[in-house]
């Protein structure tokens, strides 16, 4: 297995801090430990509990991570295909409350958040089967509150639905909303 590979899958522990992205663009942080262990049957405490979430307010990422790194990226993307990569460093100091991590436009969402290196290539995938690869470095750094750049061209009615990056494994799988899968 290939040392990129393993560094994308990050096992946590309790010394780790856990990082909640949401579809309006807020990020949320909490400590491992925070989290209430539970037994194999529990059904587990709601993030509700543990996060002061706005109305209307879904996750749509977590990033474990152990410490913050000046090498590191967090790269966003949103379903009309803003991406934006900003240093894990803008985001050393996240309230209870949350924190903006990307200024969005009407009717936009966050989708995915990744950590980054300057060195990988991101795939955007999206709901009429139009796919785009390209280097991290095509898109230039952004502050925290800045709201990114173009990352893909989409037609009206079309929206990015997926990003992975090219470390993640060397096939890409895509299954259709009625199953079928490439």
């Amino acid at each position: 297995i290939e040392d990129d590979y393993i560094d994308d899958m990050i096992m946590t522990t309790t010394h780790h801090y856990i990082m909640f992205f949401t579809n309006t663009g807020r990020v949320y942080r909490i400590k491992a430990y925070e989290i209430p262990e539970s037994s194999r049957t529990a059904r587990g405490t709601a993030i509700i509990n543990l996060l002061q979430l706005m109305p209307g307010e879904k996750i749509t990422a977590v990033i474990p991570f152990k410490e913050y790194e000046e090498d590191k990226y967090l790269f966003m993307v949103t379903k009309r295909g803003i991406a934006k990569k900003t240093p894990i460093l803008e985001y050393f100091n996240i309230r209870k409350s949350g924190l903006q991590a990307i200024n969005l436009r009407e009717e936009d969402e966050l989708i995915e958040v990744k950590v980054t290196d300057d060195n990988k290539e991101i795939i955007l995938v999206t709901k009429q089967g139009q796919c785009i690869k390209f280097k991290e470095t095509d898109v230039r750094t952004t502050g925290r509150t800045s709201m990114g750049v173009r990352g893909m061209n989409l037609s009206y009615d079309d929206e990015v639905v997926g990003m992975q990056l090219d470390t993640q494994g060397e096939q890409l799988l895509l299954v259709s909303e009625y199953g079928l899968g490439k």
